[in-house]
């Protein structure tokens, strides 16, 4: 699965994995240039979503005689919401991960500041830990959890 996840946003975005050419430094500019336009394709596939959910609600606003056919769509309109609430979170996140490329900060590690990675960072893109210390941070929440 996230195979296909990365290679769904690559492909949003008209874009192959990143090919690494040996000596290349990590997070230069190149690199920034290729996730930052993942990125900005993410957020802008997003809020066009966001755009056609208004518009498929206020198209499809109707105040049915049915009770059951009121609730079915009161439902769906909830269930949209809810999704594109969740999208709107991911749009703050995504911008956020932008602006960490205008900062030259894109790509580190933000607990221990090792290289996060290509393949990491292609498969999610606004990843901000890298793989040892997002397993911890999971394993210390699934205890906490616990207690």
């Amino acid at each position: 699965m996230p195979d296909q996840k990365r290679h769904g946003l690559l492909a949003q975005a008209g874009l192959e994995p990143y090919q690494e050419k040996p000596g290349e430094e990590y997070m230069n500019e190149a690199q920034r240039a290729h996730f930052k336009t993942i990125l900005e394709t993410w957020r802008n596939d997003l809020r066009n979503e966001v755009d056609r959910t208004k518009s498929h609600m206020q198209d499809e606003a109707a105040n049915f005689p049915d009770p059951v056919d009121r609730a079915a769509q009161e439902e769906e309109f909830s269930l949209e919401l809810r999704t594109r609430d969740r999208e709107r979170k991911l749009i703050k996140k995504i911008e956020k991960t932008i602006n960490l490329i205008k900062e030259d900060e894109f790509g580190f590690c933000e607990s221990c500041g090792i290289e996060i990675g290509i393949r990491r960072l292609e498969a999610r893109p606004t990843a901000d830990l890298c793989v040892d210390c997002k397993t911890l941070a999971e394993i210390k929440e699934k205890q906490a959890g616990r207690g």
